[in-house]
This record gives structure tokens, C-alpha cells and sequence, in this order.
């Protein structure tokens, strides 16, 4: 510690220029606390307010699916390339070193299967644990329209409400039911429930025909799921379209490590989302890497 006796005077305060704040830019998000922000941050490039979220939290209720047999073989590799990785808390444990130093989101509903009813899920991850894993945000799926609409919203809910007391944000996931129909209404509908509900974050599927109108009306940041696995062409195609017609980012998961070169396929996809390539200069890109 200083000596008392030589302590000097502070003498520049520069007291012409005015303190600033930095506003919070990022999409209905400029009123969150502090901490939640700062989690926010790191999922969200503050250069480009956009994001590569990479998911392999498919077998919480699949089991090990195709490109998912061994995580620690297929999967970790392609954490470097990743913004944000996407999984559950076991995997997390078991597979994700510490030293990856990647921001996490945390699956958060499961008690399900793909041999029951998909809609009929709990709250599977308490906040203190998500917190005690260093998450940046904990996701669980909502069923509009569903069996178990209410308690998926109800889930949604209890994650919000805890979230909010520790500074961490809800990704709320729009689940779509064998029969539900994938159009604009539906995601339109579902999308703006779980914004209603406090989701900081919501995932959803691209449509080809009005999601500008889904992004619009959800007040806070969309990324896209990138669902059943396509022709690596037509995956950046949608990539591109999405980030184009007002999506924050992507968070896919069989588009990447389904394809036939999943490194090739993450820097193609992070050129789309953080350097607004043409879905044509990406695929020449994976080409490239892939050869």
C-alpha cells in the first residue's frame, strides 16, 4: 500500500469532456441489466450484433444421431470455428474441455424422447447450475399449438423469471408439432408469445415466403434453426435470406456436421452471417476449403 504522505492529488479530470455512455444496441435489448447484457455480448459479435451458434444438443431427446456418435471425435474439432456453442449440461461435462472458451447456451428443457410426445417436456437445468457452468444463456423449446402448449410456456416462464434474478438471458426454441403447419402465421404466432413471455433470444425456423414479417415482429434477436440437413449449396442459400430479411444469426446443428465437410461448412456459414457474403461467394468458399 501507498504511503499516505505520497498520495498525490488527482489533476486530470478532463473536465470539458463529458462522460458518455455506451448504449446497448443490440435488438429490444438496451433495458436489460448489466450481467445480462455482457452475456448477451458474447453470444452476439458487438461488431456485427450477429452470431454462429453451432448446436449439438440433439441427443436429449434423440439419442446419438447420425454426426453425433462421438462428440469428442466428430463435433469438437469445430468449436474454434464456432461463435457459440449449443448443448447440454452432460455433454458439457463429459466432452467440452474448460479450456475451449466458448460462450455456452444450456439446454435447459428435456424429459422427453423422440418416442413419446415431443411437446411433453420439463424444466431440465436449474439456474445455479447453468450459472455454476458459466453459461451464457439457457434455451428451452416452446410448443404453440401443441398437447403441452401450456406447460411449454410455462417453462419458458420459470427461466425467464429466474434468469432475470441473476442476469441470465432465455433462449426460447419455436418446437413445431408433426402436424403443425410451417408458414409465416404459425411462426409469426409462436415467435411473438415467447418475446411476450421475456425470451431475450428466440429461435426459429426460416420460411420462404414472409419471414421478413417474423423477423419484424419480434422484438427481440431471431436465429435460425437450420433443421433437416440440405445440399451444402442451399443451406448457405437460406443462411443468406435469413440474415438478409432481418435475422440476428444462425444456430445449426445438422447443416454443419452432417455435411460432407463440416469445417469447410462453418466458415462458409461465418462468412454469410458476419461478412454478408452471397450464398454463391460462400459455397465457392466451402468449395475452396473443402478441396
Amino acid at each position: 500500500m501507498a504511503d499516505l504522505d505520497d498520495i498525490k492529488d488527482g489533476k486530470h479530470f478532463h473536465i470539458d469532456t463529458p462522460q458518455r455512455n455506451t448504449p446497448f444496441t443490440l435488438k429490444g435489448c438496451g433495458a436489460l441489466d448489466w450481467g445480462m447484457q455482457s452475456r448477451l455480448s458474447r453470444i452476439f459479435n458487438p461488431a456485427t450484433e450477429k452470431t454462429v451458434m453451432l448446436a449439438f444438443d440433439h441427443g436429449y431427446f434423440q439419442g446419438p444421431t447420425t454426426g453425433l456418435e462421438r462428440i469428442d471425435i466428430n463435433i469438437a474439432p469445430l468449436f474454434p470455428l464456432a461463435d457459440v456453442l449449443m448443448c447440454t449440461r452432460g455433454i458439457l461435462r463429459s466432452v467440452v474441455p474448460p479450456a475451449t472458451n466458448k460462450p455456452v447456451v444450456l439446454r435447459a428443457s428435456g424429459a422427453n424422447s423422440i418416442l413419446t410426445e415431443l411437446s411433453n417436456e420439463a424444466v431440465a437445468l436449474s439456474i445455479d447450475d447453468a450459472l455454476r457452468l458459466n453459461s451464457c444463456a439457457v434455451a428451452a423449446q416452446v410448443y404453440i399449438g401443441s398437447e403441452y402448449e401450456h406447460q411449454s410456456i410455462k417453462n419458458i416462464i420459470k427461466l425467464v423469471d429466474a434468469g432475470i434474478k441473476v442476469g441470465m438471458p432465455t433462449m426460447a426454441v419455436t418446437g413445431v408439432g408433426k402436424d403443425m403447419v410451417r408458414d409465416q402465421r404459425y411462426f409469426s404466432l409462436a415467435t411473438r408469445i415467447a418475446a411476450e413471455m421475456g425470451a431475450q433470444i428466440i429461435k426459429t425456423y426460416y420460411v420462404d415466403k414472409g419471414f421478413e414479417r417474423i423477423a419484424a415482429g419480434c422484438p427481440v434477436p431471431i436465429v435460425i434453426a437450420g433443421g433437416k440437413k440440405l445440399p451444402e449449396r442451399e443451406a448457405l442459400e437460406m443462411c443468406w435470406l435469413a440474415i438478409d430479411q432481418g435475422a440476428s444469426g444462425v444456430d445449426m446443428g445438422r447443416n454443419i456436421f452432417q455435411s460432407d465437410h463440416p469445417v469447410a461448412m462453418m466458415k462458409a456459414v461465418h462468412a454469410v452471417v458476419h461478412r454478408n457474403e452471397t450464398a454463391d461467394r460462400a459455397y465457392e468458399l466451402y468449395l475452396s476449403e473443402k478441396n
